[in-house]
């Protein structure tokens, strides 16, 4: 009598990945998750800013002020940024006679948060008009020729030598180069009349804007 020898049962493949399937969403049911090694970093406070720059002028005596951002009916100053002031003479308002002279010191901070890489000053035109006085005027039309001026600081003159009222119209003088937030520069402006001047210069006015400008 002859015995049976019992055949091996080979699984398909379709069952052995089933399998393999159902093992992990077995895992899974009871981990919840998988695990893993993380590292992070999160910056929140990423800022940046822009700079401010702003001019302040001082007379010599400190009684005097003026800010860039000075305005007249504006909300915000700094929007122009460019302010006429008025109250600082830097010629000095003096009466001159021939061959006097008058200095003015004004002091420029940079009242703002960044360097001024530059600071230049642009004498506008120099127009004559009557004098203060109520006398008769001279006939002379040149007086803006007639008077030198030179801008110094410390002891360096920055001006050109021989320089006039007439001659630095127009032309663009560095004063400083760099000015760094919260410095101050002190200038003295000093004019004075031609010696050679005589009557027909009499009770004659000499008025010449002076633009100051930081750039950065």
């Amino acid at each position: 009598m002859s015995r049976t020898r019992p055949t091996r049962r080979h699984l398909a493949p379709a069952a052995l990945t089933a399998g393999v399937v159902a093992s992990a969403a077995l895992a899974l049911a009871t981990t919840g998750t998988l695990s893993a090694f993380t590292a992070q970093i999160t910056n929140s406070a990423n800022t940046v800013a822009s700079g401010s720059l702003v001019m302040q002028e001082t007379s010599g005596d400190g009684a005097t002020t003026c800010l860039s951002t000075d305005t007249t009916g504006a909300a915000n100053g700094v929007n122009t940024n460019a302010f006429s002031c008025t109250t600082i003479n830097k010629y000095g308002g003096a009466i001159l006679v021939p061959g006097a002279s008058v200095s003015t010191t004004v002091a420029i901070k940079n009242a703002g948060n960044v360097p001024a890489t530059t600071f230049t000053l642009a004498p506008g035109t120099c127009v004559q008009s009557v004098g203060p006085s109520a006398n008769p005027s001279g006939n002379a039309t040149d007086l803006c020729t007639k008077l030198s001026v030179a801008v110094t600081s410390g002891a360096a003159t920055i001006t050109p030598a021989n320089s006039t009222a007439t001659s630095l119209a127009g032309t663009s003088i560095t004063l400083a180069t760099p000015v760094a937030p919260g410095e101050t520069r002190s200038y003295t402006f000093a004019v004075s009349l031609a010696s050679a001047v005589g009557n027909t210069y009499q009770n004659l006015r000499a008025t010449q804007p002076l633009v100051g400008t930081f750039t950065a």
